[in-house]
């Protein structure tokens, strides 16, 4: 089985084309012929930060994204699925499960239905950042009505944080650059502010009170809790834990807690079906231009997800 793997740390030149042994699946386990995997920053922070064991050689697979369809039904597996259907799924690299290879294992409740309205490329950018999202906002606890902040908005996971703001009621305050605001605007966010170090001041000149809760996309930590009002939540996706000020709660989004979810994926497919939720891929690669969907990931700029090929 072709995979892309990592025999050493470092820059996008690392990742190469390995060969893996072929897998089955087993009791309430799925096999999927893996299409496209989208490329995320956790991928290229894996890349750079895996702690290779040398006595292993085994290579280090990254990617947490995938769209495929099922080839095979491990036995004695209760499920709806069938040969053939198109599905998504989150995977966990850490775990022995990153997705940058062409078949995979995985449990019966980690894949869910791919949205019938979207092409498998497309479906791959969902599941990691929209489960994430998803894992945000629930954190967060917010009810409608209420109004949220958004930093990083133009981003996969800002912008999904944003689109199931607007679904559940909340008043969505979003940064952005110059070039970005019309995007940000079609997300659905009902004011735009502009991005930058002083996003605290910005949010707070739309709702002096402040927000009654934050997702930081952007990851400014300490340049954007000054937007939240007192008693109100934050949500990091870097493991921020806060200072405890003003009586704020601090949630750290770790969307490896929703592996198995399928039921929370099922609902994310469906509102991309509905229109609620909004695909973006910005360039597909294939499995030998690993390295440059890499390089332009971190080059910085995308609006959408790179996706590999198989």
């Amino acid at each position: 089985m072709r995979a892309i793997g990592v025999l050493e740390a470092g820059g996008p030149e690392v990742l190469q084309i390995v060969e893996l042994p072929e897998v089955h699946a087993g009791r309430n386990e799925l096999r999927i012929r893996i299409k496209a995997v989208a490329v995320n920053p956790v991928d290229t922070m894996l890349r750079v930060g895996k702690k290779f064991d040398l006595t292993n050689p085994e290579p280090f697979i990254v990617g947490m994204d995938l769209a495929g369809q099922i080839d095979e039904i491990g036995p004695d597996t209760k499920t709806d699925f069938e040969i053939g259907d198109s599905v998504i799924a989150m995977t966990l690299p850490r775990k022995g499960l990153g997705s940058y290879r062409e078949n995979i294992v995985l449990p019966v409740d980690a894949v869910s239905r791919a949205p019938k309205t979207a092409s498998l490329v497309e479906a791959s950018t969902l599941p990691m950042n929209g489960l994430t999202a998803r894992q945000s906002l629930d954190q967060l606890g917010l009810t409608a009505g209420q109004t949220i902040g958004v930093t990083g908005a133009a981003g996969c996971y800002g912008g999904y944080v944003v689109q199931l703001a607007k679904a559940a009621g909340l008043r969505v305050i979003a940064d952005s650059s110059a070039e970005d605001k019309k995007l940000v605007t079609d997300l659905g966010a009902d004011v735009v502010v502009p991005r930058g170090d002083d996003i605290s001041r910005q949010i707070r000149n739309v709702v002096p009170e402040g927000v009654d809760g934050l997702a930081d996309g952007s990851v400014q930590n300490e340049l954007s809790v000054g937007a939240v009002r007192e008693g109100g939540s934050f949500a990091s996706v870097r493991y921020w834990a806060g200072t405890g000020e003003r009586d704020i709660r601090f949630h750290r989004t770790s969307v490896s807690d929703y592996f198995q979810r399928s039921d929370l994926l099922d609902d994310l497919s469906k509102q991309v079906e509905e229109g609620i939720l909004t695909l973006r891929v910005a360039e597909t690669f294939s499995a030998e231009q690993a390295t440059e969907a890499h390089n332009k990931l971190e080059a910085g700029g995308t609006r959408g997800r790179c996706v590999i090929l198989f």
